[in-house]
């Protein structure tokens, strides 16, 4: 996954590894594009979901912002928003 500027997020799956976290257990970025964000997830057929557990749904929070969330290979959580 490309962070911009020559930064890359490398999710590398462990296959025997047993993965157990909540939601609340997260990795966050920021974009300035969502929107982009959301065609690569479904383009790749990454499954995401909101705060809720609402598949495919963006959540708004209070403030404005949006995010979404989705797991990496091995099941930890990764937050996306829009509050740069």
């Amino acid at each position: 996954m490309s962070l911009n500027e020559g930064k890359a997020l490398h999710l590398i799956p462990r296959p025997k590894l047993e993965v157990k976290v909540n939601k609340a257990v997260h990795f966050a970025l920021s974009t300035d594009d969502l929107d982009a964000v959301l065609q690569t997830l479904r383009e790749q057929h990454i499954e995401f979901s909101d705060w809720v557990d609402v598949p495919n749904h963006v959540y708004v929070r209070k403030d404005g912002t949006r995010q979404l969330y989705f797991q990496d290979p091995d099941g930890y959580w990764i937050e996306v928003n829009d509050d740069v």
